[in-house]
Parts: C-alpha cells; sequence; structure tokens
C-alpha cells in the first residue's frame, strides 16, 4: 500500500476511535454532560487535535452515520429508473435490518438512535446532513428545480419511514411484527413517489 494510502487509513481508523469513545461516554452520561475535553482526554488527543478531525461536538456522533451521506445519490445510478433503484434499496436495507431504516432491534443501535434524536443539537445537525444528501441527490438527478424538489421528497421519505420503525421497536413493539409493516409503508410511499414526481426521476 502506498505511503498515502495508509495515511488514509490511520486517519479514519482515528476518526473511528474517537467518534466511538465519544458515543460511549455519551451514553453513559449524556450528551450535554461531556464535554469536547473530556473526550479529547479519553482518546489521548489533544482538543485542537480533536477539532482538526470533528469541527463541532455533534460531529463526534454523527460521524457514525456520515457514510450514507451521499448514499441515495450512488444508489439512483443502479437504475432500471432513479426511483426505483431507491425503492429497492431501502427495501433491501429493511430485509437486512440495516440499522439506517430504523428497522433494528440491536440495544446499541436502539441506544444510538435515541442519542441522535433524543438531543435538539444533534437533530439540528443533523438536517445539516440531510440537506447535504439532497443537494448530491439532486445533482445526480441532473440537477434544477425539479430535480431538487425530488430530492427533498425522496430523502424525507426515508428520513419519516425510518423514524417510524425506530419510534415502534423503541417502544417495545417486537421486530418482527413492525417489519411487515414497514415494508408495506415503504412501498406505498415510494408508490406515493412514483405519482407525484418528475418523468426524469420515475423513468
Amino acid at each position: 500500500m502506498s505511503e498515502s494510502g495508509l495515511r488514509e487509513r490511520k486517519k479514519r481508523r482515528m476518526y473511528r476511535t474517537v467518534s466511538d469513545i465519544a458515543i460511549r461516554m455519551f451514553l453513559e452520561r449524556g450528551f450535554d454532560a461531556v464535554s469536547v475535553a473530556e473526550v479529547a482526554a479519553a482518546a489521548e488527543i489533544s482538543k485542537p487535535t480533536l477539532f482538526r478531525y470533528f469541527p463541532a461536538k455533534e460531529d463526534l456522533v454523527l460521524y457514525r452515520i456520515a457514510d450514507h451521506e451521499e448514499e441515495p445519490a450512488r444508489v439512483v445510478r443502479e437504475g432500471p429508473t432513479p426511483l426505483e433503484a431507491l425503492r429497492r434499496h431501502f427495501l433491501e436495507g429493511l430485509e437486512r435490518r440495516d440499522p439506517v431504516t430504523g428497522l433494528n432491534d440491536d440495544p446499541e443501535v436502539l441506544a444510538f438512535h435515541t442519542l441522535l434524536y433524543g438531543t435538539p443539537s444533534l437533530v439540528a445537525r443533523l438536517y445539516g446532513q440531510l440537506e447535504r444528501t439532497e443537494e448530491a441527490l439532486a445533482e445526480a438527478l441532473g440537477g434544477g428545480l425539479d430535480a431538487r424538489l425530488a430530492a427533498g421528497q425522496v430523502v424525507a421519505v426515508r428520513r419519516i419511514l425510518a423514524q417510524e420503525n425506530w419510534r415502534r421497536i423503541a417502544a417495545g413493539e417486537h421486530l418482527d411484527d413492525v417489519r411487515e409493516d414497514a415494508v408495506t409503508a415503504a412501498e406505498r410511499a415510494f408508490d406515493v413517489l412514483a405519482g407525484v414526481l418528475t418523468d426524469s426521476v420515475t423513468e
């Protein structure tokens, strides 16, 4: 492996390690009760170094799902149409119980989502991430107002479906019971999208 490749691997490992340490501390004590300085000390790095990796405290949490930011933009290229590719990808995520769909009852996943959705500053930062997802998806759909409108609706549908799945499981419903409804809701939601989006997305 080249020197640049080794540096990149080391950088990614640092991101993951510091993020994991921070999330563990936030889950134990609460997001607002843990300072960035405490996270840096636990990770054995300086506070300035931590901020070079994570510009905001919230990014320590959101890094865990950062790789999903441009996922819809990548998916639409798989065809046969952009919307059908997105539908298939979400349904496949439900089938494998991908945490990003909300259909996952692993205690660590549930705790992470509770931290994420239960902390106002994290929710606000999450919406910034979703805006970047919309921008990337709109570009993949060809750009322009129609593409931005379509991207906004797709991202909103994915978010609402995932939050509903997580909410029900967190409330104590059995995953298998939620799964059947989750598939039905996703099919219905994408059918609605197919009826309202432009031809460039559905054909």
